[in-house]
């Protein structure tokens, strides 16, 4: 696994007052995938891009990026871990460009920085790869918002990253541009095979990855697989969604189910031979098949 994080825990203290981001998160995401971290504010996903970031540190559990032990990397390693194990994307171009450099030169300083050689050739590759290619003398404020979110993904890979974190890369884009954005990150972790974590609240998002995680109250929640991952493994193409089970069986369900079903404070719970039953508990004493199957 790439990113591989278990029973992930993080506790601020701001005023003398405890807050747990993460309650035992786990998250697994192989070489070369495509996953969308989606929850809303509060759930935990900023926390947990800040850790896989090198920015903060968990206060129990375990993370590893690309072979590397966050929570033992040494503080003469963090630069060289933000500068060439990890790509960032972030939401605000003001941090992913500098405004007075052309799109060719932020490409070239990010490579300066990261140590990187073949700097013309690569610069170039990735641009064309992103569209951008006619684009590569002009300052970031000569280019549309979308083209500078594209010339934003170029720096980041600049140094050939193993993993490319984005955050909220589509927050300031309209709907065309945003969808435009993610097809781009989809072709580039196709043709380069990057290892691609998008974290956001927008659930569209999902309709452009593989894989899409839900985070809810500092865990993993559920998981949706879409596309040819399905393939031969369900039957058919598609999209099929699950619910993660922790270390002590608790699960959440997805919110659109206890809506439908009217679920609320108690269910009943039956075991079958195959699956497990979810009912109302005010439901009949006969249970049939007809409810939630977990």
């Amino acid at each position: 696994m790439t990113i591989r994080c278990r029973d992930l825990v993080r506790v601020y203290t701001t005023e003398g007052v405890e807050v747990q981001a993460l309650q035992g998160l786990d998250l697994d995401v192989a070489s070369g995938e495509l996953v969308a971290l989606v929850g809303a504010s509060g759930s935990g996903k900023s926390t947990l891009l800040g850790i896989l970031s090198g920015h903060d540190r968990p206060t129990a559990g375990s993370v590893t990026v690309a072979g590397t032990d966050l929570t033992t990397m040494r503080a003469r390693d963090h630069l060289h871990y933000r500068r060439r194990v990890v790509g960032f994307v972030w939401q605000q171009t003001e941090r992913n460009l500098v405004p007075y450099l052309t799109v060719r030169e932020n490409v070239f300083l990010a490579m300066q920085l990261g140590g990187s050689r073949q700097r013309e050739r690569r610069a170039a590759e990735l641009l064309e790869l992103l569209g951008i290619g006619d684009l590569t003398e002009r300052l970031p404020a000569e280019v549309s918002g979308g083209q500078r979110q594209r010339a934003a993904i170029a720096v980041g890979l600049a140094n050939a990253p193993a993993v490319l974190l984005a955050d909220e890369p589509t927050g300031e884009l309209d709907e065309a541009t945003s969808a435009d954005v993610l097809e781009t990150i989809r072709t580039v972790n196709r043709e380069l095979g990057t290892t691609t974590l998008i974290v956001t609240h927008d659930p569209a998002v999902a309709d452009h990855v593989e894989r899409t995680v839900r985070i809810s109250d500092g865990r993993t929640a559920t998981e949706v697989l879409r596309g040819d991952r399905l393939i031969g493994a369900a039957g058919a193409s598609g999209a099929q969604e699950y619910t993660v089970v922790d270390a002590v069986g608790r699960l959440q369900l997805p919110q659109e189910y206890v809506e439908t079903l009217g679920l609320r404070d108690r269910v009943r719970v039956l075991l079958r031979p195959d699956h497990v039953g979810v009912y109302r508990a005010e439901g009949p004493d006969d249970m049939t098949d007809e409810g939630t199957r977990a």
